[in-house]
């Protein structure tokens, strides 16, 4: 399955409104990147544990740029197609519907990322 989205471009596009926000609210920003930081900062659940779970909460939650941005997190942190499906399929448990539909877009976004992960093409 493909998706019509472009989750590089789309991360691209959303790291350069952040941008503005950084210049127009930044202690907003600094607090927010703090929050990030140190959910993210290594404890008793590694690195890709915590992406994964923030895979599945933005599948949940329906959140393009979460996808994108995970996804890419996700593929330099060397996560498996195998285990972002099984990420995939807590979150369509937990979001029902709507978050399969997200679910089927971080599949696509993650081949985007990982592409030697990714199913051959059939013809």
């Amino acid at each position: 399955m493909t998706s019509s989205t472009d989750y590089k471009a789309l991360t691209r596009e959303i790291s350069s409104n952040v941008s503005e926000l950084r210049n127009s609210v930044p202690q907003v920003m600094q607090g927010f990147n703090a929050l990030g930081k140190a959910a993210l900062a290594g404890g008793a659940i590694d690195a890709k544990t915590k992406e994964l779970i923030a895979l599945g909460i933005g599948v949940a939650a329906r959140c393009d740029g979460c996808i994108g941005f995970h996804t890419q997190a996700l593929a330099r942190l060397g996560a498996t197609r195998a285990e972002v499906h099984e990420v995939l399929g807590i979150a369509v448990y937990m979001g029902g519907g709507p978050a399969l539909m997200y679910a089927a877009n971080a599949v696509a976004a993650f081949d985007e990322c990982a592409p030697a992960q990714a199913p051959a093409a059939t013809a």
